[in-house]
């Protein structure tokens, strides 16, 4: 299919500064503010990537590592809510340790580079019990999430406990925090009242005070010292966003909510079409609607689902495809601050009242999301499609940020179903961009296309991209690139990062999407060491292939992974790692968390890796010269686990807990047919999973000394699926008995699987 979209007469919009409101200065002299489009950083373009990482969801021993991952991820920004019932479950009792040692959290952000927004509320949500109100404050005589003077009291008590705990740590301090977030979704959302939850369903006030409750809580925060370089909101739905405060934005494509109260099939939503978001003429979506010109804010995310929770009446496995296809879509309608809900899973507290404090729709316990990296650390197959994009935007930031985007026609009115068009868009500065395309779509498989083509015609010239793309792929092609000097014209590959290396010769890293034969075309009088000509269309099925391209003394090096390597890449400081394992890189020491007791890792350039233990010239036929290889190994354990069935869907587990010291971790893998999966250890609820289909993991970390004091043994419970219910009440006593038609609880298979870390340098 043959198609146009037309640059001519392209001028970019200009450009105003949104001071005072949305500026910031470090006691360094560093400056962080917003035009209308985009973020910058000393003046210069910055793009933010934010994650979504709730500290108290997950034991503090896990914390360092998982924000290492993070980073190495490309995230630079880490966003969490401080959910007020887990620090303030009991009236005046204020607990900020363990898990709820925000202050910890906040310096182990800075010790890996991370910028900070703290999403505090006072309502939170985040499938959290009552949103994050404590059940006392219902007690009291007023209206939560009102200017009510007795609600602001204790809203000021709390943000005066969290400051306490963050001082000195505050962007204007030199320290990580960035922003504060006002309330969330505030005359938008709202959650159920847990005390209710099954019986009436009353639900926590959703507010009625517009701007008045949004500054009464802005300015607490800043009374407090809760001040950040900017201030949040969220902006879908209605919600209040005031002018001085930043609106965020987001997209679900899974939505177990609707299942609350919708019987049937999930919709295939609007969240994989392309739109112009930073345009006043922008078609209305159901999530986009803004109460002010799109053109007067930069079009900024916080929650772009990096994961679902399955809900009670939703029951599915998260398509990891759909996470990198979703911030494609997101960058080409023209965001400039990605930000993912949630990024890292998390386990939920246990209350010190006995109460479970996520809220009745999601697990008791488990608050995994099924995100890109898991509750316990697990790292999927998300997080590898997402690095690529990542290192993308933060190498190419300064030229990406100011591009607008450029639609052809009728492409915001395709329906989620039509799998006819082409889903493409560009962002430009008028001579230069980046092709977007996608061919994914939530509910609804879209086919491989083959034979398509897009004709870019500028004042400069037509520009034709001719182009074949897997289902499910997504990607991000070049035109009029300016590498160290040499124009790239046009390539059917996707740009990564490039490596400054120690011969002079910058070396550009370039992803091939799946089902594309990747081809470049530079400028006249460039020369490639594949063809004498200024065309290179290098074989990569599978692996790395490198090349050089000459004009006149400009000189450059074109690194082309495939798309299964390049996920497998991570950007560190010495240069490329290559591992389908977790990479850690801590005080200049790399290592790899791994369920492998052997496993082989690449390099490159291998002259950089000299320090890695075991490293050689790579010997494999996929990968060119100056790549390295090592192979690593672990001490293997083989740890045994045993299942007892003592009663209908109950089942007593015995694990080796005095042989599970001296490895990382150990992950119980429990394969399963029922409703509900309970996991206790003693007398405690330690893991829950609503079954859909896939492998429950847990991880016994913290769990060891639990099973030791309780002799190995754990006890596994699974609530049956039932058919044909029925409640008999026909007994004059009162009497009620359930009838049940058919009830599964089986367990299909449980095994443990060690957790190693091994160093490799």
């Amino acid at each position: 299919m043959k198609n146009t979209i037309s640059l001519k007469g392209f001028h970019l919009k200009p450009l105003h500064d949104l001071r005072p409101d949305f500026r910031g200065r470090s006691a360094a002299g560093d400056v962080i503010g917003f035009n209308n489009y985009y973020m910058e950083k000393n003046g210069k373009p910055f793009f933010p990537i934010a994650g979504e990482f709730h500290f108290s969801r997950m034991d503090p021993s896990r914390w360092e590592d998982e924000l290492i991952k993070m980073r190495l991820g490309g995230i630079n920004t880490v966003s969490t809510y401080v959910f007020w019932n887990h620090h303030e479950e009991i009236e005046g009792e204020f607990d900020f340790t363990g898990r709820r040692d925000i202050g910890r959290f906040v310096r182990l952000c800075k010790e890996q580079g991370l910028y900070v927004i703290l999403r505090v509320g006072p309502f939170d949500h985040g499938e959290v019990r009552n949103g994050g109100l404590p059940d006392w404050l219902y007690g009291k005589p007023f209206e939560a999430r009102t200017t009510a003077p007795g609600f602001l009291f204790y809203v000021k008590r709390l943000f005066t406990k969290i400051y306490e705990q963050t001082k000195g740590m505050y962007f204007r301090d030199g320290g990580p925090i960035i922003a504060m977030q006002v309330d969330n979704e505030y005359q938008h959302s709202s959650a159920g009242w847990e005390m209710t939850t099954g019986i009436s369903d009353e639900w926590i006030f959703g507010g009625n005070e517009g701007e008045a409750y949004m500054h009464a809580i802005r300015d607490i925060e800043r009374e407090c010292g809760l001040e950040g370089a900017f201030y949040t909101c969220t902006g879908w739905g209605g919600a209040c966003a005031p002018a001085d405060i930043l609106p965020l934005w987001g997209g679900y494509p899974y939505r177990p909510w609707l299942f609350y109260s919708h019987k049937g099939e999930h919709p295939a939503t609007e969240e994989y079409v392309y739109q112009d978001y930073h345009n006043n003429e922008v078609t209305a979506t159901d999530d986009f609607q803004p109460s002010y010109p799109p053109e007067d804010r930069p079009y900024a995310c916080c929650e772009m689902g990096a994961g679902m929770m399955s809900g009670y009446y939703y029951r599915f496995q998260y398509p990891m495809k759909s996470v990198d296809a979703l911030a494609n879509i997101k960058l080409g309608s023209g965001c400039n601050f990605l930000g993912y809900y949630m990024f890292q899973g998390g386990t939920n507290p246990i209350g010190k009242t006995g109460a479970y404090l996520n809220e009745a729709q999601v697990p008791k316990i488990s608050y995994d999301y099924q995100a890109a990296l898991g509750e316990f650390g697990q790292e999927r197959e998300s997080y590898r499609r997402l690095k690529p994009l990542h290192y993308f935007v933060k190498t190419w930031q300064d030229i990406l940020c100011p591009m607008e985007t450029v639609l052809p026609a009728g492409a915001s009115d395709i329906a989620p179903r039509d799998k006819d068009p082409l889903r493409y868009s560009v962002r430009t500065d008028g001579h230069s961009g980046f092709f977007f395309m996608n061919n994914f779509q939530d509910h609804f498989d879209l086919p491989e296309r083959s034979g398509d083509s897009v004709t870019i015609e500028t004042d400069e010239g037509d520009i034709t991209f001719s182009f074949d793309i897997a289902s499910e792929e997504n990607a991000v092609l070049p035109f009029n690139m300016n590498l160290s000097g040499i124009r790239l014209v046009q390539a059917t590959a996707q740009p990564v990062t490039v490596l400054h290396e120690k011969d002079g010769i910058h070396t550009y890293i370039f992803m091939a999407p799946e089902g594309m034969k990747p081809n470049f075309d530079f400028e006249g009088g460039a020369v490639t060491s594949l063809s004498d000509t200024n065309i290179a269309s290098p074989e990569i099925p599978v692996g790395a292939s490198v090349f050089e391209v000459k004009k006149g003394e400009k000189e450059i090096r074109i690194l082309l992974l495939s798309r299964s390597f390049a996920n497998a890449m991570t950007v560190t400081d010495k240069g490329l790692v290559f591992t389908k394992e977790a990479l850690l890189e801590k005080n200049g020491k790399l290592s790899l968390e791994t369920t492998e007791a052997e496993t082989k890792t690449f390099f490159y350039p291998a002259s950089a890796f000299s320090d890695v233990k075991g490293i050689e010239p790579a010997d494999e036929s996929f990968l060119p010269e100056g790549f390295g290889e090592a192979v690593f190994r672990a001490d293997a354990k083989e740890l045994n686990i045993k299942a007892e069935q003592v009663a209908s869907g109950r089942y007593v587990l015995s694990l080796p807990a005095e042989e599970m010291s001296g490895v990382k971790d150990v992950r119980l893998d429990i394969a399963y047919t029922g409703d509900i999966g309970h996991l206790f250890i003693g007398n405690t609820l330690a893991s829950d999973n609503f079954c859909n289909g896939a492998t429950w993991e847990v991880g016994l970390r913290e769990q060891l000394d639990a099973l030791k004091a309780n002799g190995g043994k754990a006890v596994l419970y699974i609530t049956p699926l039932k058919e044909g219910v029925n409640v008999n009440v026909e007994s004059t006593m009162a009497g009620r008995l359930e009838e049940v038609g058919k009830s599964t609880a089986e367990l299909t298979s449980v095994s443990l699987q060690p957790v190693y870390e091994v160093v490799l340098n």
